[in-house]
């Protein structure tokens, strides 16, 4: 294919099984989902038999890879300690589940340094990484995704997401980048041939672009440097589709999932115009 694999977040409402056929409709190549409700600190594991359905239900629909997204209340560098436990424990479960499942790995938001200091809330956020992957051995990854910056969000920057790589030394760690996020934090102003380089460039000094496995797609509801984190759909935002477009170029990035998480035409979620609108970008 001269092209990655274009996917995007659906539902598993009604079984987690029934995103496949979600993901087909709107003509999606790989997907992600939730594995539990992200509204809860506790965290439903499938049964075998559930587990067993869904990757089955892969198989047929021909979609992968799969990625599970995190609960949005995890915050592993919160200075609280009853949100850090609460935190590690749910993104464990939500590992376990991706492993049952046979998903790829789990992308999850790094989260702030809310009541603490960005250094000790790196130090809690490697150390508790590093006991989840000992508490849910397996293959699957658990994937840091950079965040839209402003206060004491962690992981805006790839210097930033390397720092915590290193502490953990795994090579089941992996990154996600989403292009509304760096926009947001201004560590990109226009997606054009130049700055899409010089960018990636910079992740590879970094971090090294292997261990980027996917990336979130979507376009940016607030201007650049914003620090405000709003979605929009691919060519309705600030980055706009030029931009896109440009960054279909950048093949170091077509080994990746390309995962849409935009409002979606009528406001509920990714759907095939925008899965459509992304795949045509690659002329």
């Amino acid at each position: 294919m001269s092209r990655p694999k274009i996917g995007a977040h659906v539902s598993a409402a009604g079984g987690l099984w029934t995103a496949f056929d979600r993901a087909k409709e709107i003509g999606a190549e790989c997907m992600q989902i939730f594995g539990s409700t992200p509204r809860s600190w506790s965290v439903k594991l499938p049964t075998a038999q559930e587990a067993d359905a869904f990757k089955k239900a892969g198989k047929r629909a021909g979609i992968g890879p799969v990625y599970l997204h995190a609960p949005y209340l995890v915050n592993l560098g919160s200075g609280e300690a009853r949100i850090h436990g609460a935190s590690e424990s749910a993104l464990a479960g939500h590992c376990k589940i991706a492993e049952m499942l046979g998903a790829e790995g789990t992308i999850f938001h790094i989260g702030s340094a809310k009541g603490t200091t960005k250094t000790k809330a790196i130090a809690a956020i490697a150390a508790s990484l590093t006991a989840i992957l000992k508490k849910v051995p397996g293959r699957s990854f658990i994937v840091l995704e950079n965040a839209a910056g402003g206060g004491d969000k962690i992981g805006a920057t790839p210097e930033e997401i390397a720092v915590i790589l290193r502490k953990v030394k795994s090579n089941r760690l992996k990154v996600c980048f989403d292009t509304a996020h760096a926009f947001e934090a201004g560590i990109i102003r226009d997606y054009e041939p130049n700055t899409i380089k010089e960018l990636f460039d910079a992740w590879d000094d970094a971090l090294g672009i292997n261990r980027i496995v996917a990336l979130h797609v979507n376009d940016s509801k607030t201007e650049y440097n914003s620090h405000n984190d709003r979605h929009g759909n691919i060519g309705e935002g600030y980055i706009g589709l030029k931009g896109f477009k440009a960054l279909a170029k950048e093949k170091r990035l077509w080994d990746k999932a390309w995962l849409l998480e935009v409002p979606g035409t009528d406001h509920k979620g990714p759907d095939k115009a925008n899965v459509d609108r992304l795949k045509s970008c690659f002329g």
